[in-house]
This record gives C-alpha cells, structure tokens and sequence, in this order.
C-alpha cells in the first residue's frame, strides 16, 4: 500500500511542473501538477479516475473454495486472490482446517478464500489466457467421481460427509451418513489433520491419520479413484476408509469401535 507523502509548493517559476500523489481509499494517483495558470485546466482530469478507484476500494469481498496444490502456500494463495489482511487473515478464515501451523498445508485440502471482484476477475483472466489442454476420454469412475465434485458442498464435516457419500454411491460403497459421523466424531473428533503418534501402529512407523484414522498403507491399498492421493483429505480420507470397512466388516455402519 503507498503512504501519503507530505509535498511543498515549489518556490520556483508557477510554469514549473512537478509530481504530486493524490491518496484516493487504498490507492494513489499521479497527477500532474502545473503551474498556478493551469491548475484549474489539470483537477478535472483527476476526477473520473478518482471516482473509480473509490469505486474498487468499495468492491465487497467475496467468498470461493479453494484446494490446495501441491507447492501452494497460504501467502501464494492470498496473493493470487487479493485477498485483504494477505496470508493472515486467509489462515484466520481458515484456522479450523489448517490447524496450528499455517505452513503445514496439504495438497486436497479446501480452504475458503474471501477476495473481491477484482480478484475473482484476475484469477478467471489468468484461467482463460492459459492455452487449452486437449479433452481426454476419462476413465468411467474418475468422469463419476467428476460429476459427483462438480456439486456445491460445504468446507466443513457436514460438506466432506455428503461430498464422500455421493462418490460412495457412484463407486457401489456402502454407508450412511450416521455410521460415517459416529465413527469420525470417535476417531477423530472431526479434524481431518488428527494423527496417532502413540498407538502400535506408530510404533511400527504408520501412524493413523485423518478423520477416520487410517494408516498410510490401508488408505493406499483402499484409495478412490477420483478422490486426492492425500490422506489428511477429508473427502479421501472418508471414502478410503469406508471402502476397508465394506471390505472388513459390510459397511461403515457395522463399526462401533477400533477397526
């Protein structure tokens, strides 16, 4: 942002011409300043180009989901986006899905990002000035998964839950919502970063992790296609281990304990 600077008025012949910056909300115009004979011929200039940057400094915020990539950071994130108060307050938004340390942020994983017209804008003419990837066939259970993200859902337990089960059902995945929420609310209290650094499994170097607590080699052997690599992805995380306890026990619904 540009600080105001504090100018004097030049003591020299009234036809010199100078630079002065008029603050206008959070930004700055140059103006040229001319002599005292024509300054009433240079203000009106200003006015249109005042007018509209009040005009963008008044733009109200706007909210989008986003997922991390890999190699994103919470300041890349903000930068791209505009979004105002930057990577803190983007963490700030966010805290619940994150966790404790902003820098530890994992591929799949969906933040809400508040950021104005201007920076939804610049996001959708960086997107339309890429050049076009040629459409591949999809495979038929990465097009269903597709479909099934292609819905709205929200950035939280209730929005993974129903996010999951829609795959679920598309892959043939039995469960239901209720044995999904029982089992997570026990395993993991519903943070999708929760990991056991204690039990046997961690003494054995494969710590459980995620909403449901599965171990890295479960949740690879019981991925989704479809579904992110990343197993502190909720959505991952829920249908991998729905797909073990369908394998194990029939279905999520049949589990009331350790599995």
């Amino acid at each position: 942002m540009a600080g105001r600077g504090k100018h004097r008025r030049p003591r020299t012949n009234p036809l010199t011409r100078g630079i002065i910056a008029a603050g206008t909300g959070g930004a700055a115009l140059t103006l040229p300043l001319l002599g005292a004979t024509h300054a009433s011929a240079a203000e009106p200039q200003s006015a249109p180009a005042a007018a509209q940057s009040v005009k963008q400094a008044a733009q109200p915020a706007k909210s989008l989901t986003y997922t991390v990539v890999k190699g994103d950071s919470l300041a890349r994130i903000a930068d791209k986006y505009d979004v105002s108060g930057g990577w803190k307050q983007l963490y700030k938004d966010n805290r619940a899905a994150v966790g404790d340390d902003p820098k530890l942020i994992h591929p799949g994983l969906k933040l809400t990002v508040k950021t104005t017209e201007a920076g939804a804008a610049k996001k959708t003419a960086t997107k339309s000035s890429a050049p076009a990837k040629p459409a591949a066939k999809p495979a038929g259970g990465v097009a269903q998964a597709t479909q099934a993200s292609a819905k709205t859902y929200a950035n939280n337990l209730d929005g993974w839950i129903r996010e999951a089960l829609d795959i679920m059902a598309q892959k043939g995945i039995p469960g239901s919502y209720d044995g999904i929420y029982r089992n997570v609310m026990r395993e993991s209290s519903g943070n999708p970063l929760a990991i056991n650094n204690w039990d046997s499994n961690a003494a054995k170097g494969t710590p459980s992790k995620g909403l449901l607590q599965t171990i890295d080699p479960t949740f690879q052997a019981y991925h989704v296609d479809g579904t992110s690599w990343d197993p502190y992805d909720p959505v991952a995380n829920i249908t991998a281990a729905c797909n073990y306890a369908a394998d194990r026990y029939g279905s999520i619904d049949n589990v009331n304990g350790p599995y």
